[in-house]
Formats: C-alpha cells, structure tokens, sequence
C-alpha cells in the first residue's frame, strides 16, 4: 500500500460517517446506539461511545477479513511501527501472544524462552503444544526484581538445542528493563529461527531515540505490543507486528482469526487507529514531556529517606542493556514497609494507584496522559509517608531472604499435557518427586521455581518454604494459601508413557 498519510485515520473515520448519516441500526448489538441501554449507564458513557459500538459490516469493515478501513489502518499501524504487516487485537496482549506463539510453533516444537515469562506465554504453549527450554533472567539484589535475559544466555541455550524452532524473549519487561535486543536477533537468526518478542511494555519505543530499540527495529521477526499500556488506546486493545521472511502473515492472520471473537468491538479498534495518528504525528514531543516527567520524579523519590528508585545507572549490568525511565520501581525496604503495605497506604489515604506491588517495591508507571501535578502529588505522598513510618522496622533484610533459586527441574511433560491432564492436590511436603500442573513461584522475584510439567524436587520445596518464612510472597497455585499443589496423577502418566523433555 503507497501513499500514507499517518495524518489519517481511516477506521474512525468510517465510524463517523456512519453515525453523521444517521444510519438506522437493524444490526446489533441490541442497545441501538445507546437507545435501549440503561439510562444511568449510557449517560455516564456518553451516546458518542455507543453510537460507533456497531457491528460487522462493509462500511466499517471486517477484522477478520480486512480489505477496506481496518486493512488501511493496519496498514499505517505497521508503517508507524516499522513493521511490514500490523494486526489490531481486541482481546488483550494476552491473546495477540497466543496468536503470535501459534503463528510461529507447531507441536513438540521447541522454544526457547525467559523463566519470567507472562503467563500468556505459557497459555500459548498450551494451545500450541510447544515445548518450552527455560532461560533464567539476570537478578538485580537491591530490589529482588528479574531483570532481563542476555544474547550469552540465549546463544548456550541454543547451543544446547540447536533443535529449537524459534526464540522469546521480553522487551522490556514490567520495570521498564530491556535486553540487547540487536545482539540477540543476531544469535537467533545465525540458526535461522524467528525472534518472537513479548513486547507489551513497549509500544511507545520506536517514537524517541532516548528509549531503548523497539522489536521491530532491532530486527525481530514478529512481537505483541499493549498499545493501551503506554500510549493512547483502550484497555484491552492491542498489535502483533510482523517482519517477513521468518513468519508467514497468513499464518498470523489466521492465528487471530481462530482466538479473536466475530463480534470485536469497534470502540477498542477505532482506539487502536487514534492512538496510532497520535504517536505518528506527536509522539516524539509527547514522549519528550513523559520522560522529563520521569526523570524529574526519579530524582525526588531518590532524595526521599526510606526510598530509592533505580535507574540508568544500573546500565551495563548483565540483563540491564536499556531502560524505559517512566517505569518508577520504588523501593521501601529502608523504610521498614513492605510494597503491599505502602500500595494499600497510598491508595487508601491518598487516593494514589500503583501499577503493582511486591514485598520490597511499589511499581509505578508514567505514560502521556501523566501530568506535573500527579507526580508532586505521588512525591509529596512518599515524603509524608516516610516521615511517618520511618522509623518502623517490620522487614528482614533483603539480602537475607534472598537466597540462590534452585536449578530449573527435569520437564517431564508438556505444560499442555500437564495442564490438561488429570491432577491431585498434595500437600507441598508430601509432593517431591511428583510432576507439576502448576506454577509456583516468590514475590521478589516473581520468577517460577516451577512450571507446569516440572518435577517437584526437595530443594524446591525448601526454597519455597524459606521464603515463605522470610515472608515474601508465594502465589501460582490453585490453593491461596500455597500450602498445596495440583500434581499430575499417576494412572495419567501410565497412559501417555512419561517422557523426558529437555
């Protein structure tokens, strides 16, 4: 397609005729443009929003046939992000993962992947039937938080399967830290696989130098980005960009097809087609006021007793190759909170929500629509804050709790296999030497100590246990209080004659 105009916006503007010739609606969706909606609700929404919640049809075009205003606007999606093909998502980054792993995998195919990967990433597996090969990210000991995955770690991984069919990796990932992206699409593509790249966090990249390289300009062959995440559009919509060569984008295309529903919402695409326009024509000035902003809240926070909130000074670490400087990972383990304590307080007594929290740190995230007021609010929060607690000590010392995570254990089944299997809860104790159906994993750092398929060893089960008594955060399984584990019944393994994989 010749002659973009990033100016333009073809699926919006589709939209507005629509409603601007006043077109009756004999299609659904029942509430007719806000008409049979109830009153309360369509007024605090507004009849705009509902008068393009419309249906599939020639004007508005076909997500899952696109040849007219979704085709364009995907089209000037994939230009903007130096992509060749862009498709637009409405069922999260999540499923545009899940399309993106069954686009490029088949089953039992190998695929080499971060320990932290989202969960998304292990649904996929389990749709696809691909066999992951774990690659533990690098740690960072002041806050317990993964860092990322570096091109060595992935070059003696490949070396070790050089049976793999493709490569994942994060960039960046949830605290804003990115990976030698170049280096590692070089690795990959000396073996001839696609670099598939869990971009979520990542959308705003290729719009100012100052960012690290995004997925698509580093070379990856096809990544998924939350668009909502960082720039301008609606929760829950989000790309997948493909580079061709590697990836078939038909194969894409019907990866989406098969997971996105036949009733998308065109508010969520209309979205997707503005946040676009926007980024294309102002994207670098609007990325120049937020991260001014982050530098600015960096260097306050870091001035306040009790808190610090890392930065570019880490770069050159392993697995810190670049950073996003609007992800604050603000650490209170001086102050003697815990992450969950100071979220809890500044949303409760300052109507402050942070993005997440764990035991040692508070995430916060700037994005365009922060402003100067938000971030004083946030400081001056975090100085009253410190004044008050300051002197409580409720924590032991990170450097105490931590400890070295065991090795990664034998995978003795698929994680579709071990998700969809028969399962038995045991009691965590009683478990070694039995298969997992479940993950199980600490807070900080969040990294699984197992993974669905694994075989539950004895020092896992005291890695766990001394954590939990250190008083970080343990979570993945079915059983809240992790004080049980769903593990794959015997007669199971009988049936499908257990093998080693790995």
């Amino acid at each position: 397609m010749k002659n973009l105009n990033q100016f333009e916006t073809p699926l919006f503007d589709a939209l507005l005729t629509y409603v601007n010739n006043e077109t009756i609606p004999f299609h659904v969706p029942g509430h007719k443009k806000g008409q049979g909606m109830d009153s309360q609700f369509r007024d605090f929404i507004g009849v705009n929003a509902m008068s393009i919640d419309v249906t599939v049809f020639e004007q508005v075009d076909s997500l899952h046939h696109p040849s007219g205003p979704i085709a364009t606007a995907q089209a000037l999606a994939a230009e903007a992000f130096h992509a060749d093909h862009t498709f637009f998502g409405v069922h999260g980054t999540s499923g545009a993962i899940q399309a993106m792993i069954l686009s490029v995998l088949r089953e039992g195919e190998k695929v080499i992947i971060p320990r932290n990967v989202h969960k998304s990433v292990t649904g996929g597996l389990a749709l696809s039937g691909a066999v992951p090969v774990y690659v533990q990210p690098e740690l960072d000991p002041l806050t317990g938080t993964a860092l990322n995955v570096t091109p060595e770690s992935i070059q003696k991984a490949l070396e070790q399967h050089p049976d793999a069919k493709a490569v994942l990796v994060i960039n960046p990932t949830y605290f804003g830290v990115a990976a030698d992206l170049e280096t590692i699409v070089e690795v990959v593509h000396d073996y001839g696989i696609p670099l598939m790249v869990d971009e979520a966090h990542g959308p705003h990249l290729c719009f100012h130098e100052a960012l690290p390289v995004s997925a698509m300009e580093a070379g990856a062959d096809i990544c998924a980005q939350s668009t909502h995440k960082i720039i301008g559009s609606l929760t829950q919509s989000s790309m997948l960009h493909v580079r061709e060569g590697l990836v078939n984008p038909r194969r894409v295309q019907a990866a989406m097809n098969l997971l996105h529903t036949t009733s998308p919402s065109y508010i969520l695409l209309a979205s997707l087609d503005v946040a676009r326009r926007q980024m294309a024509m102002e994207g670098r000035k609007l990325m120049d006021d937020t991260l001014a902003l982050a530098r600015q809240a960096r260097q306050r926070i870091n001035a306040i007793k009790g808190f610090s909130c890392f930065g570019e000074e880490l770069m050159g670490r392993p697995g810190f190759h670049g950073f996003d400087p609007a992800k604050l990972t603000i650490t209170c383990r001086k102050l003697g909170l815990s992450g969950q304590q100071l979220e809890k307080i500044l949303a409760k007594d300052y109507f402050i929500q942070p993005e997440l929290s764990d035991l040692y740190n508070v995430l916060c995230t700037l994005s365009l629509g922060n402003t100067q007021e938000q971030v004083d609010a946030l400081v001056e929060a975090l100085e009253a804050i410190s004044a008050t607690y300051g002197n409580t000590i409720t924590l032991h010392d990170p450097e105490e709790a931590f400890m070295e995570m065991p090795r990664i254990p034998l995978l003795m089944l698929s994680p579709r296999d071990a998700m969809h299997c028969d399962t038995t809860p045991m009691v965590l104790a009683d478990s070694i030497g039995r298969i997992s159906a479940e993950f199980l994993m600490a807070y900080p750092p969040g990294i699984p100590v197992l993974c669905p398929g694994e075989m539950i060893t004895e020092d896992i089960v005291k890695y766990i246990e001394t954590q939990r008594a250190a008083g970080l955060w343990i979570q993945g399984t079915e059983d809240p209080e992790v004080k049980t584990i769903q593990v794959v019944n015997h007669h199971h393994l009988q049936a499908v004659e257990t093998q080693h994989i790995g």
